[in-house]
């Protein structure tokens, strides 16, 4: 999955990005609308944490993403 395809299908995403990040709220989610910087702004706000580091969780779970709709396409 890129992020054109989360950006489009945020609001199914929401619940999972919630699991991954815990200290996000309802409007944290609805402000990062599934566009990649307002979600790494997020991160860095809500966990104290360096940039590099927001881009590297944001891009770990879009990977994720991607792999479990790989596997959901395939069946395994």
């Amino acid at each position: 999955m890129n992020w054109d395809r989360v950006e489009g299908n945020w609001k199914q995403l929401t619940g999972q990005a919630r699991q991954k990040w815990a200290k996000f709220t309802d409007n944290d989610l609805e402000l990062a609308a599934g566009k990649r910087d307002q979600l790494v702004g997020l991160i860095q706000e809500r966990y104290g944490i360096a940039k590099d580091e927001a881009d590297r969780q944001a891009d770990e779970w879009v990977k994720t993403l991607k792999e479990e709709e790989k596997t959901s396409r395939t069946g395994r």
